[in-house]
């Protein structure tokens, strides 16, 4: 597992990413909240980016109508914000497990954050992307790229942010994606972004922390 350091300017803050691979989401979950449980206020923020294999997630407040057809694959009930979605190979996941207080982040900046740094590392290829207020997330045009969910407990932050880079996109036609039937979903791949999985995992990780460590 690699581990990489980036200190903010005024030094309050460190966050410490972790390339785990691909995971799955039961123990990775686990692993999420056994860390927000035992963390203190001297416990680095973490960034893990990785994969799952197929699986549907569902929020909190998830409605099971959401779900059209699983088509055998599994689907978990988890504790994070919003509907439901997909993850899979060829998607990163970047989980956020961060201490927002010490941040000075509200949860709706924390969010606008996260998904700034989508749209400005989609711009950097030339991709214009933008997120919309009443469904949280990154669309280019009207495909959504890339969804998110957070849990808060506390101060304490966990979940994050998935972006579609090389994956196969069927199963969310199984459901209707966070929620929104018949919303169209896009990747990196098929907008012409030549860059994989390791390269947009690594910019992703320097874009949020440009964004989060901000100010």
């Amino acid at each position: 597992m690699r581990h990489q350091h980036l200190l903010s300017t005024h030094e309050r803050q460190r966050f410490i990413i972790k390339t785990i691979g691909l995971s799955d989401y039961l123990p990775t979950w686990q692993a999420m909240k056994y860390f927000t449980q035992a963390r203190t206020v001297q416990t680095h923020d973490e960034i893990w980016l990785l994969q799952h294999p197929p699986v549907f997630t569902q929020g909190i407040a998830g409605k099971d109508e959401h779900l059209l057809n699983n088509h055998g694959i599994d689907v978990i009930k988890t504790d994070r914000g919003g509907q439901i979605t997909y993850h899979g190979p060829g998607q990163i996941v970047a989980y956020l497990l961060l201490d927002i207080r010490r941040l000075k982040l509200g949860v709706r900046e924390l969010v606008r954050n996260m998904e700034s740094a989508v749209i400005d590392l989609l711009k950097s290829y030339h991709i214009d992307a933008s997120g919309r207020i009443e469904a949280p997330g990154v669309y280019v045009k009207n495909a959504k790229i890339a969804s998110m969910g957070l849990k808060i407990k506390k101060s304490f932050c966990y979940h994050g942010i998935a972006l579609n880079v090389d994956m196969d996109l069927t199963p969310f036609s199984y459901i209707n994606p966070c929620g929104y039937q018949g919303l169209q979903v896009t990747q990196t791949k098929d907008l012409g972004i030549p860059d994989g999985l390791e390269i947009l995992s690594n910019k992703l990780a320097d874009q949020l922390q440009v964004k989060l460590l901000k100010g």
